[in-house]
């Protein structure tokens, strides 16, 4: 499943896949990012599915201050 990596169209919440493609690194490394607090998730629903801001991964990219 091919996703898009244009940064100006991301939305404004991404999900685990369209991080780890923009980050290009695993699932399982946004997961524990998200665990120790590096990359913070948004829990939406109520399964609790895992959502993350633009800005926060742009930041992680060096791309924009973090607010």
């Amino acid at each position: 499943m091919a996703i898009s990596l244009s940064l100006s169209a991301l939305p404004d919440l991404l999900t685990v896949k369209e991080v780890a493609a923009v980050l290009r690194v695993s699932t399982l490394t946004i997961k524990r990012w998200g665990k120790r607090g590096k990359l913070v998730p948004i829990r939406i629903n109520s399964r609790g599915d895992r959502r993350y801001k633009k800005e926060a991964v742009l930041w992680l990219l060096g791309m924009t201050p973090k607010n």
